[in-house]
């Protein structure tokens, strides 16, 4: 299965992330190594979108906007929790609907997820949703899903390292971390990335048995670590704030520098409820709301 780690511009058979560069093995999944078939676990609430088509006038008649949401995701969605949840019921708001969750356990690919989640459902029955949430804006990946449009940026992801303070200040290069215990969760791209580096000079001081980059922070955190590494928005929501750390890019020339932007991935013929998507995100961060979002998970906001 896929990790949130996982990056656009991978060479994986979704053309990006197989959360979230270069060659990437298969190893490494886009959000976690869950057993799919848990997918089928929703929200009491959540409704079935199948058979609309992304048809706005349906989901009005409807009266709720069903938004496919990754399990155990943080800061993003845990225990019904988390920035994307947030971020749902607002766009359903904006669009003057009610908020109908439609949470599910990543597939092998992101081909599987957009099939399930965006275009056609899972053949156990459930999905599909009208949106799903936290799809990266990435050509390869649309070309290889001519099904699907994404639209609606509203994070860009980073790859991160956090350093304490009173061992480490600065990583100029990954071999600046000879010495020092590392954690970081094994089955994600900064995983992949730390045990590569410098010819593997690093595996024997990496701890990698967590499930995503917050639980290596919470080890830094609780000195169980000299250093983590993990995404951007895992990492500043356990430690932002916290002056013994510092938080620095992972210096790896193999990750993605810029990092990439993620959005709502809709049915391609779904026109107009991409717009009205679009529209809706567009109010959100100009009145400030999507920025609030973020900082109440103490994440700092990029797009």
């Amino acid at each position: 299965m896929r990790s949130r780690c996982d990056a656009p511009g991978s060479s994986s058979s979704a053309g990006l992330l197989d959360r979230n560069i270069g060659p990437e093995p298969r190893a490494v999944s886009r959000r976690r190594w869950l057993a799919a078939a848990a997918g089928a676990c929703v929200w009491p609430a959540a409704a079935r979108a199948q058979g609309s088509g992304g048809r706005l006038d349906r989901i009005r008649e409807r009266g709720s906007l069903v938004v496919g949401l990754y399990h155990e995701m943080p800061p993003f969605h845990v225990d019904g929790r988390g920035i994307d949840v947030e971020l749902g019921r607002l766009l359903a708001q904006e669009m003057g609907l009610k908020f109908s969750a439609l949470p599910f356990q990543a597939g092998e690919n992101m081909n599987d997820d957009l099939r399930n989640m965006v275009w056609k459902g899972h053949y156990l029955g459930w999905g599909p949703a009208d949106v799903l949430l936290h799809v990266p804006l990435d050509r390869q990946l649309t070309q290889a899903n001519p099904q699907v449009q994404v639209v609606a940026p509203y994070y860009r992801e980073r790859v991160v390292l956090a350093l304490d303070k009173s061992k480490l200040s600065r990583a100029d290069s990954l071999a600046d971390l000879q010495g020092l215990a590392v954690a970081v969760a094994g089955q994600s791209l900064p995983g992949w990335l730390l045990a590569g580096a410098e010819g593997g000079v690093l595996k024997d001081r990496l701890t990698t048995a967590f499930p995503d980059g917050a639980a290596a922070a919470k080890a830094l955190l609780e000195g169980k670590a000299d250093a983590a590494s993990g995404l951007a928005s895992e990492l500043e929501a356990v430690l932002a704030g916290d002056p013994r750390f510092v938080l620095q890019p992972l210096p790896s020339p193999r990750a993605p520098r810029d990092g990439w932007a993620v959005g709502c991935a809709v049915r391609q013929d779904a026109g107009e409820l991409a717009a009205a998507l679009q529209q809706a995100m567009q109010t959100l961060q100009a009145s400030g709301r999507l920025q609030a979002i973020f900082a109440a998970e103490h994440v700092s906001w990029h797009l």
